[in-house]
């Protein structure tokens, strides 16, 4: 496999397909075309959706430490409510949505062949790619991984566990489970109820004839639920950082101490705004002395290694 100095790499995401394999390993395999219904989502859609929620992120990272992204397309209908929610978080890693309109009044939307057209037309069109990632657990993309293997690009799958079809896997160079990304969240635990239980009518006294008494207090607001969590500030946000790439560049490398340009140079990949002296730190060793519950730093000259602090 090339050096990550020296690897361009495609990315191409079956939206649907990851979306669709997370929603039914969180809430129960086929739940989701339950859940969602013909002409009306259940009252528990919304909610068992948001747990679902894909990180993205955790993938087109995952993607960059193998080297440089050269493209990164999702297909799916975006105009649709369970797509559109995650439009903001694509378009800020420089995801390229590709619109895809349902085919027929089953809703499927033909992203395996507009994926697999693309992924080809691209390997002619940019004969310098190195490697091809292919997001999604579909066995139709078995016969792209196969052809991408053969015009000699490295191929690397990445799909939900359980969802995800043991020849798709067979048919790459290399295959990753989703839950086990750097930054993945375990799969929550599913409420023990997904709606309030109904209160048992209260036993009427067969001597009380009045009616109840009609309460004239008003009614307190409910406290808003869910609400959103604050912005991460830009030294919280860089230790994630961090934490994600050396998380990443371990698992590369199969080595506890990477070297520390390396490192640097997947954080830019990451996040091409990524500068130590905006954090006020002269360099990026003293960033990495300033994380001291994240990694650890080892000098040796003008070798500089760290390391992940396990936690």
């Amino acid at each position: 496999m090339p050096e990550a100095s020296d690897s361009r790499i495609a990315v191409y995401i079956d939206f649907d397909n990851i979306v669709i394999s997370r929603y039914d390993q969180v809430n129960g395999r086929g739940s989701f075309m339950k859940d969602r219904g013909v002409s009306k989502p259940s009252a528990d859609f919304a909610p068992r959706l948001k747990r679902a929620t894909v990180d993205l992120g955790a993938i087109i990272d995952f993607a960059a430490s193998f080297g440089t992204l050269v493209l990164t397309r999702a297909y799916a209908d975006w105009s649709a409510p369970v797509n559109a929610d995650y439009r903001t978080q694509l378009v800020g890693r420089a995801v390229d949505l590709v619109q895809l309109f349902p085919a027929a009044a089953y809703g499927k939307n033909g992203a395996d062949i507009r994926l697999a057209v693309d992924a080809v037309e691209d390997m002619f069109r940019l004969p310098d790619l190195t490697h091809v990632v292919i997001v999604s657990g579909d066995s139709d993309y078995v016969p792209l991984a196969q052809r991408c293997k053969r015009l000699g690009r490295y191929v690397i799958g990445v799909g939900v566990a359980g969802s995800t079809a043991k020849s798709l896997a067979a048919a790459c160079d290399e295959f990753a489970s989703y839950d086990g990304l750097p930054g993945v969240p375990a799969v929550p635990p599913e409420a023990e109820t997904e709606r309030p239980a109904k209160k048992p009518a209260a036993k009427k006294d067969a001597t009380d004839d009045k009616p109840a008494a009609v309460s004239t207090t008003a009614k307190k607001p409910r406290a808003k639920k869910d609400a959103a969590p604050p912005a991460p500030t830009p030294q919280e946000a860089a230790s994630v950082l961090l934490e994600r790439a050396l998380r990443l560049e371990t698992l590369r490398t199969d080595e506890d101490w990477v070297n520390a340009s390396a490192v640097k140079d997947l954080l830019k990949r990451m996040d091409p705004s990524f500068s130590e002296k905006d954090l006020g730190h002269r360099s990026f060793t003293d960033f990495i002395r300033a994380q001291s519950d994240v990694a650890e730093l080892r000098e040796e000259g003008n070798i500089r290694h760290v390391r992940l602090i396990s936690g």
